[in-house]
Order: structure tokens, then sequence, then C-alpha cells
């Protein structure tokens, strides 16, 4: 129980630490959330500092996720239900970073990292969504949001209601549709940012 305990709040410690918010911070001397669209995730850090950082932000991002997993893998081999546990402490540290004051990302690049490790065709199916809906629309957000429910979805289909990862898929995709109610509004309102294309409102 106390290995487990100690996981789980390793899990979402790392979750937590805010690399994008941190990183910008440190290169500009700026809180990255009072810039565009105020997120701390790979697609504003690249709107404020460049793509290089952003793309950095988005692999630090995906190697928390899959670190938490990795970390029952490694002290209590076997043991798949603390797999799932730790990839949900992970995305609660990522969405409220004890760092920021409960507040932080929206999930998607840690997810890709539990999900990748936990649920790999499943994950698999969902980027080929994303990569198709983010070259029909141009918005990432859009191929987010369907990339995760495409993923959530699969995993009922092919695990079954059941299944511990099952119920995280689901619930990791309530969380991004949540977390992007913002760009739901503006997507709804025709002015969410596309790629390659300059939003004087973001």
């Amino acid at each position: 129980m106390t290995t487990a305990f100690l996981l789980l709040a390793a899990a979402y410690l790392v979750g937590s630490v805010p690399f994008g918010y941190w990183m910008v911070k440190w290169i500009k001397g700026v809180d990255v959330r009072t810039r565009g669209s105020g997120n701390i995730g790979m697609t504003n850090v690249w709107r404020v500092v460049g793509a290089g950082w952003g793309i950095a932000t988005l692999g630090l991002d995906i190697a928390k996720g899959a670190a938490a997993v990795s970390l029952p893998r490694f002290f209590t081999p076997g043991d798949n239900r603390l797999e799932v546990f730790c990839g949900l402490a992970v995305l609660l540290g990522n969405i409220f970073s004890v760092f920021l004051k409960f507040k932080g990302g929206k999930g998607i690049g840690v997810s890709i990292g539990v999900f990748y490790s936990l649920l790999p065709l499943e994950s698999a199916l969902g980027t080929v969504v994303f990569a198709l809906a983010l070259g029909l629309t141009r918005m990432i957000s859009v191929g987010s949001l369907l990339g995760v429910t495409t993923m959530a979805v699969s995993a009922f289909f092919i695990l079954g209601k059941s299944a511990w990862a099952s119920g995280l898929a689901l619930f990791a995709a309530i969380m991004v549709w949540w977390t992007h109610r913002q760009n739901i509004k503006r997507i709804l309102g025709g002015t969410e940012n596309k790629v390659g294309r300059k939003k004087a409102k973001n």
C-alpha cells in the first residue's frame, strides 16, 4: 500500500511539472499564460517562442506520461491496475498542477505518453484520426478532440467496458473535451486558430 501511494504521488508530481511554462519564463521572462491562447502546452509555446520550443514541450509532456506509467512496471511488475492509476495521476497532475496553483495544461501531450504505453493500438487509431482531422481543418484542437475520442471509443470496442484502461481512456477523453471548452467555442464561432494562418484574436 505504501509503495502504491508513493508511486501515485510521484506520478502526480511528474505530471505537475509545467515544462512549457518554465521554458517560456526562462527564454522570454514572461508568463506564457498571458500570451496567445493562455495555455502552457505545445501549440501556445510554439506561438510565443517558436517551433523548436513548442516541439520540445510536446516531447517532454509525452515523456511525463510514459514515465509515470513505467514507474509501477519497474517497482511492482504485473500490477496493471496501478499502471492505469498512475496514468490517471499524471494526467491530473498535468491539468491541475501543484506548481501553478492547481491549474495547468490540456492533457494532450501527457495523454499521448500514457496511452501509447497502455493502449498502443487504440492510440495509433486516434493518431490517424488526429492527422486526418488536422489535414482537413488545419485546427490542432479539432484533431486533438477527435483523436482522443477515437482512442477512447476503440478501447471500449477492443478491450470492453470492464477494462481499467478503457475507463481511463474515457476519463481522459472527457477531461480533454473539458479543457478544450474555449477552443470549442471558437470552433463554433469560426475564430479558432488554424495551422499556417495567424489570427488577431485567440
